[in-house]
């Protein structure tokens, strides 16, 4: 098997969900940020599921991810944890266990925080303040696995695009394609900045404004 230049871990807003294609599938960021960096369709490998909990990403995706290692990996994922089954332990373990089995010297390694997705749904406001409270801790358990791990980690969680309905789908807890498309151009950005690896066509300083920077 080819060894593939990047492969992203997580949940369905890694898998695309909230740009939808004319043919049924979903497009996503992932395409977008291969294409960024030239990657071919062939280059890249999307591990993204609907649904994954950060215990699924651990048990499946992981080990899926490490057969011929890719040289760029990213992992988002750990929402469906936050607003179903969520034990803060065991969140905080397998964010931890997945970063350090997916880093490596020869690896570039990426993540990003949690946006305020309980804003964006039509709930009470005492759960929106639980959920709130969860996605707070959730990301400072994602920042310190991020250090540990040595991963580039982006802070859209602190950006302000991401607040309001613009970025997302109807549903409140995907991106839409527009959505999609400025993440993949951030990130981009972002890996660039910290690795000097330039995106195509874009400058690696240009990381937009009112989004937080947090590198390991």
């Amino acid at each position: 098997m080819t060894r593939a230049r990047l492969v992203v871990l997580g949940d369905s807003f890694a898998e695309g969900r909230g740009d939808l294609r004319p043919d049924g599938s979903y497009g996503g960021w992932v395409p977008r940020f291969a294409d960024l960096f030239a990657i071919p369709p062939g280059g890249y490998r999307n591990l993204g599921t609907h649904q994954a909990t950060t215990q699924h990403i651990l048990d499946r995706q992981v080990p899926a991810a490490l057969v011929n290692k890719a040289t760029m990996i990213g992992f988002i994922g750990g929402v469906n944890d936050l607003v179903s089954d969520y034990d803060p332990g065991r969140f905080a373990h397998n964010l931890r266990a997945i970063l350090r089995r997916l880093a490596g010297p020869d690896t570039v390694l990426f993540t990003a925080t949690y946006p305020d997705i309980p804003g964006n749904l039509d709930i009470p406001a005492p759960f929106r303040a639980l959920l709130r409270d969860r996605f707070a801790r959730a990301n400072e358990d994602l920042t310190r696995a991020a250090a540990a791990a040595g991963a580039l980690c982006l802070d859209i969680g602190a950006a302000t695009e991401w607040h309001g309905p613009t970025l997302w789908d109807a549903d409140g807890l995907h991106p839409n394609p527009r959505g999609h498309h400025h993440f993949a151009e951030t990130m981009a950005d972002f890996v660039g900045l910290h690795t000097g690896m330039a995106p195509v066509g874009r400058e690696p300083a240009g990381v937009g404004a009112g989004v937080g920077l947090l590198s390991y």
